[in-house]
């Protein structure tokens, strides 16, 4: 019997491993495919803005299972009718990067992932504004891939679809600002007593340090972390020239007038 090259016997043990690496890769582009198809278009954000959110559904949802009455307070308002302070200060909070990514941030991507692998926890994320809003408009609060990868599919057609103007809009609109406070001439009004035209630095990161967590990290409750948290955005401001060493000192010892109470 003539012996099989050793070639062939190589790609003989080899096939199997393909066959099945092929078929995963299958089934792979077919799962991405069925997420394209089932999620929602975004071209309709473009000139109409969205009457409600999944989170603000959920919260709905949550009020209801407790038989409590829902909360609700919104009022849209144009980018232009919003201090440039606050789009300064969110964008240090959230998303520095914001006008010069595509809708993901690798480099904060890369430090959430060596960040989160050197404590052994998730301890960092690294959403951008994009995919901040994609969650906000049309997904749930879980962590998991499915999440994720439905996040990634919809925060690529917002920055195809949108303007980044539109975008940071329609998020200022939307987010969550504590309980049943959407927006932030909501929050604005809430914390400030006043419309968010109106918001020096101070106050404006004040508001932008509690988007990370807006129902844990109530003024009332949580003032000195969250007092530290807006010297920190603050500080960012200063370094990318937003502020000046002078207007950086009078925010920081600016004594905010909160219409909540807190502890201090």
């Amino acid at each position: 019997m003539t012996n099989q090259p050793a070639s062939k016997k190589g790609f003989s043990r080899r096939h199997p491993l393909l066959s099945v690496f092929a078929a995963v890769v299958g089934v792979f582009i077919a799962y991405l495919t069925y997420l394209t198809v089932s999620l929602p278009s975004v071209e309709f954000l473009r000139s109409r803005n969205p009457d409600t959110t999944s989170l603000m559904a959920a919260r709905a949802a949550e009020a209801r299972s407790k038989r409590e009455e829902p909360k609700h307070v919104q009022y849209w308002v144009p980018l232009n009718e919003v201090s440039e302070r606050v789009l300064q200060a969110v964008r240090m909070g959230e998303d520095a990067a914001f006008f010069s990514h595509s809708g993901f941030d690798f480099h904060e991507i890369r430090e959430s992932v060596r960040k989160n692998f050197q404590r052994g926890e998730y301890a960092r994320g690294a959403s951008t504004i994009t995919q901040q809003l994609a969650k906000n408009l049309f997904l749930s609060t879980e962590k998991s891939l499915h999440r994720k990868l439905k996040e990634a599919i919809l925060t690529y057609r917002l920055e195809n679809a949108l303007s980044k103007k539109r975008i940071l809009e329609l998020y200022l609109n939307v987010i969550e600002w504590g309980d049943g406070i959407y927006g932030v001439e909501a929050a604005a009004r809430t914390y400030f007593g006043k419309p968010a035209a109106y918001l020096d630095a101070a106050e404006a990161a004040f508001l932008a340090a509690m988007i990370s967590n807006p129902r844990r990290l109530n003024p009332a409750k949580r003032f000195d972390s969250l007092k530290v948290r807006q010297e920190r955005i603050l500080g960012w401001m200063s370094r990318v020239g937003f502020l000046t060493e002078e207007e950086l000192a009078h925010a920081k010892e600016e004594k905010l007038d909160l219409k909540v109470e807190s502890p201090t």
